[in-house]
């Protein structure tokens, strides 16, 4: 924030934006602590002008631009900026600021209004107000709360007293399902009784009314007058312009439900209740039914305004773009705006349907910088890392995708956790992909010595050992090979004396599913030291401090490995199995 020494006010003031800025720094997400730094800035000096100092105002723009660069949807503070820069500097900086929030938050009403009302006050050049004005219709003129907007237009035009335009605005209004829609088809009613006609219809539309009326004339062979003609006409645009009106009334009344059920139609950093998520699917649904694009679009936008944190709704957004046909800068903007502005990097999914989609156009460089983007805030992802060596596979084979787990097994940014994680995977690529189970196995036992507290190592190594193919004559040397691997996890690990015994029910599955004549005795001698009683059980003598199989060093409490293991939840529920957790040292082996 340039130099923090001098923010132009008083000492006291420069102290207090030092401490407000470092609670901002320190937790760039918390809205309260902006709100805070932004009301501080507008005060320094008993309140900003045009008469405070350079550092003052310097303060206060670089505040409020990196707010709205973090919070770019919070219309209010757009308008209270551009209100700020025109009080400060003149209409020509508001306009600047109008113009970067309109490009922000494309289509909030209220803020296209705003600025369109700002426009008719300072600018006295017809065209360019109106140029604005159908800019912003473009933009916001299908909102179902688009009146506020249609009545700016509607005032300006009529301060111009320029009445073809009024009902030339009218016209299009009336076409849009929205919330007053009466209103404007009442207006426009009473208007047409006195416009040229040629202002009523397009030339071919009056041409048919006038066949028509022809026709009718010749067929009942009466002789009218040229204004009985007009008058007939009048009454066929009359009954058209009626129709227009009931089918608008029926596509409002289709979406009322829909919009009544919405109670927050602007974005805050607060959650949304349940039902104003349903409500928002069920909507999305209606619409696509319906099968207008532009109406669709328009929807995904306006709900994408509410909903900006919630990433199901920039998938879906970009999922049905890009079923549409020639949409791929469409589909780009799209993930560039939730990866860039909106969904939390924590939440890496988005940013890695960005990359598929990129590989998929043959940016496979844009790809890879995505992946490492992400890790250079989430280096402990196994999500993204897994992810970026698949990729690699993909594009490059085998070696190339293991090289990307060797480089962040090595990594010193990599915690122990994530790179048990990655041993595992390792070992499942050589394994599925290559082919090679002993190249497989060989990871395993050369990395246990390192994460041999790792739950999911252990799982994952009985999962391989469990699922290779036997004969008749190789099932007794499986059947020694598990066990000693299962005796292995029990004597080598630290683990706590629950995830002993999950591990070890594998284990007991095994014996009853795949072991011989004697494997009951195996079977109750281990069933007696995981689930025995204390007196008994080899792991809970372990816990109470029995001097057996490294227990001096004492076993890893269930609340560190719950915590180890909530770390990898998300992605191994969805993808892989559960949670793995380890210890050790951050180096390769």
């Amino acid at each position: 924030m340039g130099d923090l020494s001098n923010f132009g006010g008083s000492d006291e003031e420069n102290t207090e934006i030092k401490r407000l800025t470092s609670d901002v720094e320190a937790d760039t997400d918390s809205f309260e602590n902006w709100e805070k730094l932004v009301r501080a800035c507008e005060a320094l000096e008993g309140g900003l002008n045009r008469n405070s100092s350079p550092q003052a105002l310097a303060t206060l723009r670089d505040t409020y631009d990196r707010f709205l660069l973090k919070f770019p949807l919070l219309f209010g503070y757009w308008k209270k900026y551009a209100d700020l820069e025109f009080n400060i500097s003149g209409p020509e900086s508001a306009e600047m600021v109008y113009e970067r929030g309109c490009a922000s938050i494309t289509n909030s009403v209220d803020l296209w209004t705003e600025y369109c009302s700002f426009k008719m006050e300072t600018t006295h050049t017809p065209h360019l107000v109106r140029e604005l004005f159908e800019r912003a219709a473009d933009h916001v003129g299908l909102d179902f709360l688009a009146h506020p907007f249609w009545d700016k237009y509607l005032e300006y035009e009529e301060r111009q007293e320029a009445q073809d335009k009024i009902f030339a605005i009218l016209k299009r209004v009336i076409h849009i399902p929205m919330h007053q829609y009466a209103r404007y088809f009442e207006r426009l009613r009473q208007l047409s009784h006195n416009r040229p006609l040629l202002e009523l219809a397009s030339p071919d539309l009056l041409a048919q009314y006038q066949s028509e009326v022809d026709a009718e004339t010749i067929q009942f062979g009466i002789q009218k007058t040229e204004l009985e003609v007009e008058r007939d006409i009048r009454a066929k645009i009359d009954a058209m312009f009626y129709q227009i009106f009931q089918r608008t009334q029926a596509e409002t009344n289709k979406r009322w439900t829909y919009e009544s059920e919405i109670k927050r139609p602007y974005f805050h950093v607060t959650e949304l209740e349940h039902p104003q998520l349903v409500n928002w699917r069920k909507y999305l649904d209606f619409e696509e039914s319906e099968g207008d694009f532009t109406r669709i679009a328009f929807l995904y936008e306006r709900c994408l305004v509410t909903c900006a944190f919630y990433d199901e709704f920039w998938f879906r957004y970009a999922r049905w773009m890009s079923a549409q046909d020639g949409k791929e800068e469409e589909v780009r903007n799209i993930y560039l705006r939730a990866a860039t502005l909106y969904v939390p990097i924590s939440r890496p999914g988005i940013r890695l349907q960005f990359a598929y989609f990129e590989e998929m156009c043959g940016r496979v460089e844009i790809a890879r910088d995505i992946h490492a983007s992400i890790l250079m805030s989430l280096p402990d992802s196994v999500e993204v890392i897994i992810s970026w060596g698949n990729l690699e596979r993909r594009q490059s084979g085998l070696d190339a995708a293991i090289d990307v787990y060797k480089a962040q097994i090595d990594s010193q940014a990599v915690d122990i956790y994530t790179k048990a994680a990655l041993v595992t995977e390792w070992a499942f690529l050589l394994w599925k992909v290559k082919g090679n189970t002993d190249e497989a196995r060989a990871v395993f036992a050369k990395n246990v010595q390192w994460y041999a507290d790792s739950r999911h190592f252990w799982q994952k190594w009985l999962e391989f050992e469990l699922e290779q193919p036997t004969t008749s004559a190789l099932e007794a040397q499986h059947g020694k090979r598990i066990k000693s691997l299962f005796a292995e996890m029990r004597n080598k690990s630290r683990l706590s004396a629950s995830i002993k015994q999950e591990l070890g029910q594998v284990y007991l599955n095994y014996l009853q599913q795949r072991g011989g004549r004697d494997a009951m005795k195996e079977f109750l001698a281990v069933d007696r030291e995981l689930f025995g009683p204390q007196s008994v059980s080899a792991i809970t003598a372990v816990k109470f401090g029995a001097k057996e199989n490294g227990a001096a060093l004492g076993e890893l409490d269930e609340a560190t490995h719950q915590k180890a293991e909530s770390r990898f939840f998300s992605y191994y529920q969805l993808h892989m199995d559960p949670d793995p957790n380890a210890q050790g040292p951050a180096t390769f082996h």
